[in-house]
C-alpha cells in the first residue's frame, strides 16, 4: 500500500483520547460540552481540548472538533463566541451538520477546515458537489453504502477536491443517520441536537418471527475489508465510539494500526481480530459493505456479547469450562488496561507554564525571555526586544505590577504563567505603552507558530426580509400527494399540489416523467435519500421535464436544479433550523423557499430571519416519520421468504405491520412500493396552533394527504380535509374543531417542546 489512509479514532474523554494518541491514531474527534453529536460523552472543557491539541500534534496526530448538531437561532450568539476561540486554538478541522455553520464558516472563518458529517446523509454525487461548494474538504459517507457506491463517489469526490472517509467500526444505526426521529418523538430527545436514546436498542413485545430486540443491529467491523477500501480510494478509516472508554478506544484503535501496518508494509492482512471481541461488542458484520443486507446483520440482544462469542470459540458446555472462559476474558482485558496505563503514563493535557524574564536599561530596547518549562519540541525558550527604547523617568510606568497586569492575559487555555523575574531590569525607567502592547504582541506571535492570531470577528445581525407578497396578504395551503389516483384533489382546491416521488426507480423508466408533463401543475417532491441509479433517474426526471419548481429534501437533487435553473424549495428533512441555514441555501444554490424543521417549538421559530426574496413553508399535518433504514424491518418482525433484500424488494413490497415496545406503545412500520422500510408514529402530527402563532412568518402551510406511514390516519374524504384546512387559514374557528373530529388521534408534541 504506497498511499497512506487516515485512521480516525473516537474520544469521548480526555482518557479515551489520550488512548487513541497512545494506540497510534492518526487522528481524534471529540467534542465540547456543548454543540455537539455526543451529550452521553463526557465531553471536554474548551481548555481540555487546548491541551489535546497541544498533546496530539506532539504526537503528530491531528484532532477534529465535532459540532454536528443542528443550531436554534438563539444560540448564534454563543456559537460565534466559541469560533472566535476555535480559530486560534489550533484545532485542525470541525466537523458541522448544521448548513448554516457552513456559511459562518466559510464567510467569517476561512481558516477553520470543515468535514461535513454523518448526519448529513451524504450518498450521491450531487451531494458531495453540493458540499465542496459550500466549504467541505471531506465527507463523512453514509454507513448504509456498499464497496463499489464508495468507490465510485470518492472517485467523484477527489475530482472536485473533496476526501472521503468511511466508518469501519463500532456501533450501527439501523436508521440513515441526519433522518431519524424516533428519540425526538418518543421522549424529546432529538439524534439531530446529539440526545439519541438508541430506540433501536429498546426491547419491544415478541414479535412473530420471535424477536424481543427487532430493530437491533450487530456492530460495524471491516477489520478483514482493509484491501477494497484502499481500492476504493478512501482517505480516512473512522471508528465509532465517544460513549466507549478508553480501554475499548485503545483496543481498537491499536488493533486497527497494527491492521493497517501489517497491509502497508507486506499486502498481507492479519488473521486475528480476538483483541476487538474482548471489548464491548454486538457481534460483528460488514454487510452494508458487502451489500449484503441479511437476517445475520441483526442480533436480538444489545448487550455486550463478549463473553458469548468467547465461550462459543472454546466449545465450553459445562458450568466450570463457562466460568473458566469468562475469567480468561477478564484476565486478558486486565491484560490489555495495563498495557494502555503504561503507555499513557507519561500523556498530560497540563498547561505550558510560562516564565517571563525581563531586563534592560535606559537607552537600551526592552527585552523579555520568554520559558517554556514543558514546552513544546519546536521552542523552549526564546527573546524579544522593544522597538522604542527605555527611558529614565520619575513617573515610571514599569513596575512589577504593570507587566503582571499586562501579561496577566498568558493565564489562559493554553498556558499558565509561572513567573516573572526583573532581576535584570533597571530601575525608574519608562516605555511607551504602544511599544509594550507591540512586544506582548510579539511574544503572542511566536508562541502561535509565528502565526498571527486571527482577531475575533463581529459577525452582523441579519436583517428579516418581508414576506413574498401574495393577492391574500394570508399564508397558502400547499398538499402532498403520491399516487395518481389522487390527482382529482386538482379541481378541489387552487393549493400548490406536490408529487412525491419514490426513492427507488426501474432503470429507464418514464413513468414519473410521463404523469409529470401530463400533469404541469403538479410540483416534483424528491425524497431524502437517492442513492446509485436512483439518485440518476430522479435527475433524468429532471432534465426531461424541466419543471418549473420542485421541493427536493436531497441536495444532490438540489444541486443539479441549481446547475439548471430550476427553482427549487428545500423540503422539510433538510433539517433547517436556523437564519444562516436559510442563507446557506439561497447563496449557494439560489434557493427559493425552505420547510422550517418541525422539530422546534414556537419561541425556536420565530426569530429567524427571512433572507430576501425568500418563501418560509411549514408543515402543519403529516405522518411522523420516526426512521428510515436501507435495512428490512421485516425481517425480524413478521418475517421475509428472501434471504436478502435485492432490488426488487425496493420496487415491489409494499408489507406493513406494527411494533409495540414493553411500555405498550405502538409504531407503524410501513413500506410502500418504490420506497425505504420506514417507522412512524401512530399518531398524526396536527398543528393547527401554529396557524394562529405564525402566520405573519410563513408564506405556505403544508399537509401531507399521502397514504404513506399511515398510522392512526383513518380513510378519509381528502378533498373536506383541504376544504376545512383552507378555512382555518382564513381565520374559521369551526373548521378547527371539524378537523380535530376528522384527525382524532394527533399530537404537535414536537411544536410544544422544541429541541
Amino acid at each position: 500500500m504506497s498511499r497512506k489512509i487516515e485512521l480516525l479514532a473516537p474520544g469521548g474523554d480526555a482518557e479515551a483520547i489520550k488512548a487513541a494518541i497512545a494506540a497510534g491514531a492518526d487522528a481524534i474527534y471529540c467534542g465540547l460540552d456543548l454543540f455537539n453529536a455526543r451529550n452521553r460523552a463526557a465531553n471536554l472543557s474548551f481548555d481540555d481540548l487546548c491541551g489535546i491539541v497541544r498533546l496530539a500534534h506532539q504526537h503528530d496526530c491531528e484532532v477534529f472538533l465535532t459540532l454536528n448538531v443542528v443550531i436554534l437561532e438563539q444560540e448564534l450568539n454563543n456559537l460565534i463566541k466559541l469560533l472566535n476561540k476555535l480559530v486560534n486554538s489550533g484545532i485542525d478541522a470541525i466537523i458541522v451538520q448544521d448548513l448554516g455553520l457552513f456559511n459562518l464558516l466559510k464567510k467569517f472563518f476561512p481558516s477553520l477546515d470543515i468535514h461535513a458529517s454523518t448526519q448529513l446523509t451524504t450518498h450521491n454525487e450531487g451531494q458531495i458537489a453540493f458540499l465542496g461548494k459550500i466549504g467541505a474538504s471531506r465527507v463523512n459517507l453514509s454507513r448504509e453504502l456498499n464497496l463499489e457506491e464508495i468507490k465510485n463517489l470518492t472517485q467523484f469526490a477527489h475530482q472536485h477536491d473533496v476526501l472521503t472517509e468511511v466508518f469501519v467500526h463500532g456501533s450501527l444505526c439501523i436508521a440513515f443517520s441526519g433522518q431519524c426521529y424516533s428519540s425526538s418523538v418518543s421522549v424529546g430527545n432529538s439524534g439531530n441536537r446529539g440526545r439519541c436514546s438508541q430506540a433501536c436498542r429498546d426491547e419491544y413485545e415478541i414479535t412473530e418471527t420471535g424477536n424481543k430486540f427487532p430493530l437491533n443491529l450487530k456492530d460495524n467491523s471491516a477489520y478483514f475489508d482493509l484491501p477494497e477500501l484502499v481500492d476504493a480510494g478512501v482517505d480516512s478509516l473512522k471508528i465509532e465510539g465517544r460513549i466507549k472508554g478508553a480501554h475499548y478506544v485503545y483496543t481498537v484503535v491499536d488493533s486497527w494500526r497494527k491492521q493497517l501496518n501489517k497491509f502497508s508494509e507486506s499486502g498481507q492482512l492479519l488473521k486475528d481480530d480476538a483483541n476487538l471481541r474482548k471489548v464491548f461488542n454486538r457481534d460483528f458484520t460488514n454487510s452494508f459493505l458487502k451489500g449484503n443486507l441479511t437476517k445475520s446483520m441483526f442480533i436480538d440482544n444489545p448487550r455486550d456479547h463478549s463473553a458469548t462469542h468467547a465461550i462459543a470459540e472454546s466449545g465450553a458446555e459445562s458450568s466450570i469450562q463457562i466460568k473458566t472462559i469468562r475469567y480468561n476474558l477478564h484476565e486478558d482485558r486486565n491484560k490489555l488496561g495495563d498495557e494502555l496505563r503504561d503507555k499513557v503514563k507519561g500523556l498530560s493535557l497540563a498547561k505550558q507554564e510560562l516564565s517571563f524574564d525581563f531586563s534592560g536599561q535606559a537607552d537600551q530596547p526592552l527585552s523579555v525571555t520568554v520559558t517554556l518549562s514543558n514546552g513544546i519540541s519546536s521552542i523552549d525558550s526564546f527573546t524579544v526586544q522593544s522597538t522604542a527604547l527605555l527611558s529614565h523617568s520619575t513617573h515610571s510606568n514599569l513596575d512589577a505590577a504593570t507587566f503582571e497586569k499586562r501579561f496577566k492575559s498568558f493565564n489562559n487555555a493554553l498556558y499558565r504563567i509561572d513567573s516573572f523575574s526583573f532581576d535584570q531590569l533597571g530601575s525608574a525607567l519608562s516605555l511607551p505603552f504602544k511599544a509594550l502592547t507591540a512586544l506582548k504582541n510579539s511574544v503572542v506571535f511566536l508562541l502561535n507558530d509565528s502565526v498571527e492570531p486571527v482577531p475575533p470577528v463581529e459577525v452582523p445581525r441579519l436583517i428579516t426580509h418581508p414576506k413574498v407578497e401574495n393577492s391574500s396578504g394570508r399564508p397558502k395551503l400547499s398538499l402532498l400527494i403520491a399516487d395518481e389516483k389522487e390527482l382529482p384533489l386538482c379541481k378541489a382546491t387552487d393549493a400548490d399540489i406536490y408529487f412525491k416521488l419514490p426513492e427507488s426507480f426501474k432503470k429507464d423508466c418514464t413513468r414519473y416523467i410521463d404523469l409529470l408533463l401530463k400533469n404541469p401543475r403538479l410540483i416534483p417532491w424528491f425524497p431524502a435519500v437517492l442513492i446509485g441509479k436512483d439518485y440518476l433517474e430522479a435527475v433524468k426526471i429532471l432534465q426531461q421535464v424541466k419543471p418549473k419548481r420542485i421541493v427536493s429534501n436531497n441536495t444532490g437533487i438540489a444541486y443539479k436544479a441549481f446547475e439548471m435553473g430550476i427553482d427549487w424549495i428545500a423540503g422539510p428533512f433538510l433539517n433547517t433550523t436556523n437564519s444562516y441555514a436559510l442563507l446557506t441555501l439561497k447563496e449557494e444554490l439560489n434557493c427559493s423557499g425552505a420547510f422550517i424543521s418541525n422539530e422546534i417549538n414556537r419561541m425556536q421559530i420565530k426569530n429567524i430571519a427571512r433572507p430576501e426574496n425568500f418563501k418560509l413553508l411549514y408543515s402543519i399535518y403529516h405522518p411522523i416519520l420516526m426512521m428510515t433504514s436501507r435495512q428490512c424491518f421485516f425481517q425480524q418482525t413478521v418475517g421475509c421468504k428472501k434471504p436478502s433484500i435485492e432490488d426488487s424488494c425496493m420496487l415491489k413490497c409494499e408489507k406493513a405491520t406494527t411494533i409495540t415496545n414493553i411500555k405498550g406503545v405502538s409504531f407503524s412500520i410501513d413500506k410502500q412500493k418504490g420506497g425505504y422500510p420506514s417507522i412512524y408514529n401512530n399518531e398524526q402530527f396536527l398543528n393547527l396552533e401554529a396557524i394562529n402563532d405564525l402566520s405573519d412568518l410563513f408564506d405556505e402551510f403544508f399537509i401531507d394527504l399521502t397514504n404513506i406511514g399511515a398510522g392512526s390516519k383513518a380513510e378519509e374524504d381528502k378533498s373536506q380535509l383541504i376544504h376545512y384546512f383552507e378555512a382555518v387559514i382564513r381565520g374559521d374557528h369551526d373548521a378547527t374543531e371539524q378537523l380535530k373530529q376528522m384527525i382524532p388521534v394527533s399530537t404537535n408534541a414536537q411544536y410544544q417542546q422544541g429541541l
